[in-house]
Parts: C-alpha cells; structure tokens; sequence
C-alpha cells in the first residue's frame, strides 16, 4: 500500500468513498427526521451525490491520461462505485417520501448483478485471465447515476406541476433503464467470462 495516495486518480477514490459515507448519513437523518429541514437536506444530498458521480470519470480519465493505472485503483474504483450506487439505492427504497421512485425488486436484481459480476472477475483473474469493464457496464453506470440522480434531483426542489409532470415519465424511464443495463451487462459478463476461460483452457 506503500505510495498508493501519492497519485491524484487514488485520492479521488478515496475522497469518493468517504463523500459516500457523508451521504448515507445525510439520508439517514432524512429517513429518522432527526432534522426539522428534510428540504435542504435532500438539496445537500443531491449536489453531494452530483459530485461524487463526477469524480468517477475524472479519476479514471487522470489514471489514464497520466499512465497511473494501479492495482488499488482497479479494485476500489469499481468497489466504491458499488457503494455509492447501491447503498444510495437502499436508503431511498426506505424512505416514506422516495420509496415509490425505485421498487425493492430492482435493488435486489442490482446487488444481486454486482455480486456476480465481482465474483466472475475475481474467479477469472485468479486463473491468469484479464477481466476489465466493458462499455456495456460502463453505460450501466451511467445510466444509475442519471436515475438516482433524478430521483433526488426531482424530490429536492420545489417544481411546478407542469415541469413534474414532464420529468416525471423520464426518471421512471431511467429507473427501468437501470434494470435493462444491469440485466444486460450481467449476461454479457457471463458470457465473456465463458469465453475467457475456454481461451484459457486450450
């Protein structure tokens, strides 16, 4: 571990995974309303949220600009995005005023997807094979960060009925979006991993 902070991409992931640990507490204070002001806190948590998103293409695009590429990124890059994602999905699928915007089923088939995903990685590794993110995965990011974004985006603002009525439909659409992408890019993983390992057996 000795050197790793010393490049920026790793503090960024670092900083990520604490900033996603402020975040799980600001709505935990919105889930317990041990604050009178659920309107700002949600505020907070949205902009937080936006930033955290951020970095995980900017230290990405610094290791690779800067051919700073470390085995600590490559684990706690895709691992803190699985933090955030997921348990910023858990928290709003128990809150009385979001839990409508993201049913429990697709939660599940979420951390079900993730826990596949790094189990086949870790397997195909182990053996000599290389397992990096395809752009199907990259894109299922994406499209995460669009809907737990617009779900916070939506809930944090006081919008007229009009701009809700048009913003609405597309949050859902990103929500089962989501579910796609996941699903899609889990079947895509299982297949490359068969595909790997019968290279690697010949």
């Amino acid at each position: 571990m000795k050197g790793v902070f010393q490049y920026w991409p790793n503090r960024i992931t670092a900083g990520r995974f604490v900033g996603a640990l402020g975040l799980f507490i600001l709505l935990a204070l919105m889930q317990k309303d041990v604050l009178a002001q659920s309107q700002a806190l949600i505020q907070v948590a949205f902009w937080l949220f936006v930033l955290l998103a951020a970095t995980d293409a900017l230290d990405g695009y610094l290791a690779r600009r800067d051919k700073h590429v470390t085995a600590f990124g490559r684990i706690a890059d895709p691992f803190t995005d699985k933090v955030l994602i997921v348990g910023t999905m858990i928290f709003l699928t128990t809150m009385d005023d979001l839990r409508d915007w993201l049913p429990p089923w697709i939660v599940v088939l979420v951390l079900s997807r993730e826990f596949l995903v790094t189990g086949l990685r870790g397997y195909v590794e182990s053996v000599g094979g290389e397992f990096p993110a395809d752009t199907f995965g990259k894109i299922k990011m994406i499209i995460q960060c669009f809907a737990v974004g617009g779900i916070l985006f939506l809930e944090a603002f006081s919008w007229p009925e009009a701009w809700r009525t048009f913003w609405e439909p597309l949050v859902h659409l990103l929500v089962y979006g989501t579910l796609f992408t996941t699903l899609g890019s889990g079947v895509t993983y299982v297949m490359r991993t068969v595909r790997i390992l019968r290279e690697l057996d010949r």
